[in-house]
């Protein structure tokens, strides 16, 4: 990361336990710059996911900073990290959270919808992010219409329409074979390459973590980077 070039995320000393006081984490630091794409990998349990709801604001670190764009989450009401999540994260999941009753159109430009952008700018966009996801003339289709990989496809448009800062993916392609994985994968790194968004992703797929800049994994004294 050039000297000059704020982070779009960074957490310092960050610690989280749960409930009996087991520690998930603790001194967790790290900085990720406009552009770059970093997986988190770690055993089941070790607190990814948490520590992917920590920085979205959804859950309170017992200790530490989270600082995205520029704005520190321990310092804003929540309407304010409510908002900061519609206009500076993008989400993807592992179950795809697709509304069933809005097509795949509609499914994508929700965010858009939620920053009230005019619903014609809406839908061209979502339209646009679809055909280049390779879903070229389905914006009318239901959900129940697709495939898994098709689904995860459509949850890549919604998480990136409306231009974040920071894309947040958590285990995106746990419930895909691994071949449609690996197709989800090169979508979504395309995508966030071409849009310039700092990406965090937690997974415990080799194959998505191969696609990432750099490769850490998350242990009880924080994250370590791995080699190789």
């Amino acid at each position: 990361m050039a000297s000059d070039t704020l982070p779009i995320l960074s957490l310092t000393h960050l610690a989280k336990s749960v409930p009996g006081g087991r520690v998930l984490f603790e001194g967790l630091d790290l900085n990720l710059a406009p552009g770059e794409f970093v997986a988190i990998t770690g055993e089941s349990g070790v607190g990814k996911s948490t520590l992917l709801n920590v920085i979205a604001g959804l859950d309170q670190a017992d200790a530490g900073e989270v600082n995205i764009d520029g704005r520190a989450l321990e310092r804003l009401t929540d309407d304010e990290r409510t908002l900061l999540r519609r206009d500076r994260i993008g989400f993807v999941f592992q179950a795809f959270h697709i509304l069933p009753h809005l097509t795949l159109a509609q499914n994508t430009a929700l965010p858009l919808v939620l920053q009230q952008i005019p619903a014609k700018e809406a839908v061209a966009r979502a339209e646009a992010l679809l055909d280049a996801a390779g879903l070229h003339g389905r914006g009318g289709d239901y959900p129940r219409a697709l495939s898994g990989g098709e689904l995860q496809r459509v949850a890549i448009t919604r998480a990136l329409v409306h231009r974040p800062a920071l894309i947040l993916a958590d285990e995106p392609t746990g419930n895909l074979d691994p071949e449609t994985a690996g197709r989800v994968m090169d979508l979504f790194v395309a995508q966030v390459r071409q849009s310039g968004a700092a990406a965090l992703l937690v997974t415990h797929s080799e194959v998505a973590a191969a696609a990432a800049d750099r490769v850490l994994r998350l242990t009880a004294k924080g994250l370590v980077e791995r080699h190789g």
